[in-house]
Order: structure tokens, then sequence, then C-alpha cells
């Protein structure tokens, strides 16, 4: 078949600028082949490279004792001990979830999880973030119902409980819906399994699903802003098959076992491609591949279609070649594909031959190694004038305000339609802060949560970055669990603009900040950049998935309050309103600066409440809509009422920094009061839990007729 020939529109719409084309020219001193030019097309894109955000990802706290693994792999890899070790990751698939939703969150699922087990770790847990536009555009309904019903799909058949998440809606995300998929699994810390190849001669080995046309260019799409082509971008989203994807988890699982593996990439974006160049590029080592050799699915692909294509379920293994009988056994037993198409080869070289035709002769270590690296220009965000009004409202209109709106009613239709409790070790199911599940076969439990609040990040992109991980840790804290680390999944608009890049830097800075002042470092993560529609981007969206461990059910905080329980607050309250859920909901107003966050108070709180979790009967932390809310959402789980004493607006909605809310007996109050005092912890009593109403400083309203709007308004919104 005759490949095209190189022309300048053919160079731009491979994502790639005059620049980059010149640096490619002068690293192989000739035009490249067509498939050569899609290899550096798919390297050297946003989505793979990092190109704009290696620098600031580089400022990243990535070490620590407990971790085992940092970023560079395909997973995380933290401590939890007794030779055990919890391997943990967050990627976006938003680009194809908005072409094509149940796919593109079904498929981001799939990558997730192979990102895990390709680690050599069982998954057993998963979560995912969504952000949609406002519920009355014409496209939001179709999203959601496509998204929620991809990632049930594809967890549900594979078998991994989801355990947590988000839901948000605003005007921002109209053109540009974000799925950022989370997955976590269990190891033996002595046997992980990493991606860099060693020896030369060693076969390499495709395993799993059959290469189809679906997904060629994803990740070069996934790179790029939307404007009105884009339903000619469906091609580019991949189809997933869960069933497939279980049973090569088990094979592969039981390959490892075998002791044949040298090395084990998943295929994700950019397909054979980036797979091949990774293990190549960690190892020193070049790369042969020979394509009439790859398992297809049809007829008369090309190499450049092999080389790009995104098809999932599969993976690149090295193997020691004396037990390649063995491996193949596997691979047969449970019906996938297994082919050596290549081997290993001491120069640096990345060979691509299709029945005898060199297709691609690259030097291996440029396509990663010289990749370009920006230094985008930025501007800071402007200071954010502080919001100073007085709000005077009924408190009782402001909770109905939250509770009504599809940001903070409850999520049931969404996590209903998941499977929560697979694989029977799932504590607590979504809707009560953070998941948790037992370690199986040990007292341990682990907690996972995932966080970030846009609207502060855009107000102010430090404190906003910030904000995320210290919510991540509280959520964490408020269940008992110590944090360990955290994953990020930065979704930000067109990094080209210096205000985006801006929100970009001042988020990294904010998140750096705290992961390193809480102990959390960054063990793993993702940067998705330009979601952006014909020139409108996101709310810049730093979500942060964090996991805790619990030493023992003893140590569990996840009870709900009871009848004539105190509510004590923890934590100092200045009332701050400005980027309030309460302004926003109530008022439809985005205004104000972010809460400050003050890190050492929030070290300071959380060593508190857990000296001192056997006093406490429930927590939670306190976010958005303040105690208000907080206060609402622990009484509507335990089904009785809740008196809350103030009636000032800024007390109850007020979304002050490094608080929680605690439901205790009164002689568990004053063993608390009296140790807060002594340790300087801001204490307060600020109602009680019990009866039928929900009362807020004098108006009272039965729960059950708060309990059914709350249960009800996000299906009458979306659903």
């Amino acid at each position: 078949m005759q490949e095209p020939a190189i022309t300048q529109d053919l160079i731009a719409a491979h994502g790639l600028n005059d620049e980059e084309y010149a640096r490619i020219l002068d690293i192989i001193g000739r035009e490249p082949t067509f498939t050569e030019l899609g290899i550096f097309s798919a390297m050297w894109n946003e989505h793979c490279s990092y190109k704009s955000s290696k620098k600031w990802l580089r400022t990243l706290p990535t070490t620590g004792p407990q971790v085992i693994c940092g970023p560079g792999e395909n997973a995380g890899v933290v401590d939890i001990g007794d030779g055990q070790a919890v391997v943990f990751k967050m990627e976006s698939h938003n680009h194809p979830s908005y072409i094509e939703p149940y796919q593109g969150a079904a498929t981001g699922v799939g990558g997730i999880l192979r990102d895990v087990f390709t680690m050599g770790a069982r998954p057993i847990a998963a979560m995912n973030a969504l952000s949609f536009g406002t519920p009355d555009h014409p496209k939001t309904r179709q999203l959601v119902h496509g998204v929620v019903a991809g990632v049930g799909g594809y967890g549900n058949c594979f078998g991994v409980p989801c355990v947590g998440g988000e839901v948000r809606f605003d005007a921002a995300y109209n053109g540009n819906c974000l799925v950022n998929a989370f997955a976590a699994g269990l190891a033996d810390a002595d046997a992980i399994f990493y991606s860099a190849a060693s020896g030369v001669g060693m076969p390499v080995v495709y395993l799993g699903a059959k290469t189809g046309r679906d997904g060629v260019g994803g990740a070069t799409m996934a790179s790029a802003e939307f404007d009105d082509t884009i339903e000619e971008k469906r091609p580019t989203v991949q189809v997933g098959d869960p069933f497939t994807e279980k049973r090569l988890m088990e094979a592969c699982m039981e390959l490892m076992a075998t002791g044949a593996v040298i090395s084990i990439q998943d295929m994700g974006a950019a397909g054979l491609t980036c797979s091949a160049v990774e293990m190549g590029d960690k190892g020193n080592l070049g790369v042969r591949l020979d394509l009439e050799k790859v398992p297809v699915r049809e007829d008369q692909m090309t190499a450049y279609e092999m080389m790009l294509s995104e098809s999932q379920e599969r993976m690149l293994m090295v193997l020691k070649p004396e037990l390649e009988a063995e491996a193949r056994a596997v691979f047969d037993k449970w019906d996938l594909d297994f082919a050596v198409v290549g081997e290993t080869i001491a120069e640096d070289r990345f060979l691509i031959v299709h029945n005898g035709e060199v297709k691609a002769d690259l030097p291996l270590k440029a396509l990663s190694g010289t990749a370009p690296e920006y230094d985008r220009p930025w501007v800071e965000t402007p200071p954010a004038t502080p919001f100073t009004e007085t709000l005077d409202i009924d408190p009782m209109e402001g909770l109905r305000a939250l509770i009504t709106s599809p940001n903070y009613a409850g999520k049931q239709w969404v996590y209903e339609q998941y499977d929560t409790q697979v694989m029977a070790d799932t504590q607590r199911a979504p809707g009560l802060g953070a998941g948790i599940v037992r370690v199986h076969g040990t007292p341990k439990l682990l907690a996972f949560t995932s966080d970030v609040t846009p609207r502060y990040v855009k107000a102010n992109p430090e404190t906003g970055g910030k904000q995320a991980v210290a919510e991540a840790f509280r959520n964490l804290v408020a269940v008992g669990a110590r944090p360990l680390a955290t994953t990020d999944n930065l979704n930000f608009g067109n990094p080209e603009k210096p205000e985006i890049m801006g929100q970009f830097v001042g988020a990294i800075r904010g998140i750096g900040a705290a992961c390193a002042a809480l102990d959390m470092p960054i063990v793993s993560g993702n940067v998705s950049l330009y979601n952006e529609t014909d020139g409108t981007g996101i709310l810049p969206t730093p979500t942060i998935g964090a996991v805790g461990l619990i030493d023992s059910a003893d140590q569990l905080i996840a009870g709900t309050p009871a009848e004539g329980d105190y509510a004590i607050l923890i934590g100092a309250t200045e009332g701050h309103l400005g980027q309030s859920a309460l302004l926003a909901e109530m008022f439809g107003r985005a205004e104000g600066d972010a809460p400050p966050v003050d890190l050492d108070a929030e070290k300071a709180n959380a060593a508190f409440l857990l000296r001192n979790r056997e006093w406490i009967t429930a927590a939670t932390d306190l976010s958005d809509g303040g105690l208000a809310l907080a206060a609402f959402e622990m009484a509507e789980a335990s089904g009785i009422g809740v008196t809350l004493d103030s009636a000032d607006p800024a007390f109850l909605f007020g979304e002050d920094q490094a608080r929680y809310l605690i439901a205790c007996r009164f002689d568990a109050a004053e063993a608390l009061m009296h140790y807060a005092h002594g340790a300087g912890i801001p204490i307060a009593t600020v109602g009680r839990f019990g009866g039928n109403d929900v009362q807020l400083g004098g108006t009272a309203t039965p729960l059950a007729t708060l309990s059914q709007l709350y249960r009800g308004a996000f299906a009458a919104a979306v659903g």
C-alpha cells in the first residue's frame, strides 16, 4: 500500500509544529516515513510526553520511607507493612468520554485496572471523579448516562468494587467533560513487576486481545482542543471488552508466578509504539518488531495502524526464552493470543519491519529522551477580591439550596449502578466519605478518597491546590486512617495560554507544599491538558486521589450518630464564604478568594482526632457547604435528626479548612474538651443529634422531608 507523502498539512494533522518537525529531521537526518511520522506524533504528544508539564512535575515530593516506587512506572507502590504493598494510580479519559461516553469511560476504567495489575497487583478497589456541564445543557444528560453506564459496565464485569468518587456540574464543562479513573491493588512488596527490558536477544511477546483499527491516533486526539470537527474524532475512541481483560489479568498473574517475566508494560496510550519504546528506553536497549506476527482482527492493516492502534486488553512482555513454552501454555489456557513479535537488540534502534519491508528505523532513545520539553510562558492568577458581604438568609433555605443541587444531593443514582461489594471486602461503600476495603486475610484496612474543589483553584490556584490535598488528607483521617500517599490527575485547559499555564503552575506549587507538609508524597498520576472546546476551557481541576492505612478494625471510625450524641466541632471557624457552595448554589455567584489552608493546623487537628478516636462515634471533615451540610449528611445517614445551635449563615455554611464534625456521647465530649484544651486544639459543642427534625438556629424541618429532597434531586436533574 502506497504511503502518503509528508506534507505540511499531514504534519499539522499529527499535532506537530514546525519546530518539532525540524527537530525530527535533525535527529534522523532525513524525511520520516509515514509510519515514523505517526510514531513521533504518538511519543511527542502532550498526553505521552508531558512536554508542557515536566518542568513543574519534577518539583513535587515523590519519596518517603513508605514509597517503594514513585512516578515513572505504570502505577505507584507504597509499603503497608507485613511484606505487602498497595499499588495505585489515577488517570484521565476525558476526550474519549466526551466523544463516545460509554466506551470512553469504560476503556478508561480498563486502562487504569491494567496499570495496576501490570505491576503484579490484584485490583481491590476503584473510584471515579466525574465533571459534567450544567444539567440543562443539551449534551449533559447523554454524557452522564453514557459515562456512568460505561464505568459500571466495565468495572462490574471485571469484578472490582467501586468504593468512592465525585460527581460535579458546572457550565465550564459543557464542552469537555472529565472522567478520571482510579484503581488500587495489592501485591507482595518483593514481587513488583516493572517495565524496563533487560538482556539482548530476549523475545518481545504480544499478549491478550487482537489489534484492530479502533483507537488509532487516540493519544494525539487527547492532546488537542475540540472544535466543530469533533464527530470526525469518533474512530479514535477505543472499544473495551471487560471479560477479555479479566482473563488477561488472571493469565498475567499466573504467568508472573512462573518467573518467566523479565518486564511487562500494558498497551495504553499510543499502543504498541509507547509500550515498546518505554520498555526499551528504561532498559537502555533497542527493540525490533516484526508486525506480520502481530495478531490482528481486521484485514489489510498497515504498519501505521498497527503501531498506533489503542485497541484494549493488550500487553507487551519481555520473557525468559527458556520459559517461552510454559508462558504460551498459560495464555492458551485462558484463550488469549500469545505471539513473539520481536526481540530486544543492543543498538539504540526502534526497528519496525512489516512483511520484510522496513517501515520505521529510528533511534529509540530519541523518541522519549529528546521529546520536546517546554517552559511555557505563564502569568500569575490575579489575587481575588475578598468576599466581605453578610448574607442575610434563612439557614434552612440555604440547606435546601444545597441538598437539591445535583452537586450536593445524594449520588445514589450513580453509585447504585456500580458493584460496590464484589470480592466481599468492602467495609464502607460510596456516599459516606472515604471508601474502606479490608486487606484480605489481615486485620488491616485501606481507605480511599478523591478530592478537588475547582472553583477554589480558579480563584486561587496555589491555595486551591493545597486545599485539594488537605481535603483528601482529612477524608482519610475522618475514618481513622493514617494517610500514606497520593496520586494526582491534573486536568487543565490549553497550556499555550499563559493564564492557563499560570493556573497549572500555581496548583502544582500548592499541591507540592501540602503533600510535603502532610507527608503524602505523589507516587503516580496523569496530566490532561487542552480540555477546551472552541477556545473555552474547563475549570482547573487537579483531582487528588489518596490512600490511607488503618491497622485494625478497632481503629476504624465508621459509625453514624446515635440518639443524644453531641455534635462537636474540631478546628477554628472564621465563617469564610468566598467561593462557597452556598454562594454558588443559592445566589449563582463565584466570588471571593478560596479559604486559606493552614497546613500546621491540618496536621495538629488530624493528630488530635486520631489520638482520641476511641471517644468518637462518627466523624466527617468539613468542606463544601460547611457545618450545616456536614451535619445534615451525618444525620441523614443515621436516620435521626440534628439540632445546630447557631443561626449565623457564616458559621453554618462557611468553608474554613482544617475542621471536623464528630458525634459522641456526653462523657466522651467532656474528655475530648479536656484533651483539646490541653493541646491547644480549637473545639466547641455546636449541637445535638436526635429527634426527627433538622433544626438550624430555631428553624426546624422534618428530616424525612429533607431526606426525600436530598435523595431525589440528582435523578430529577439528570436521571
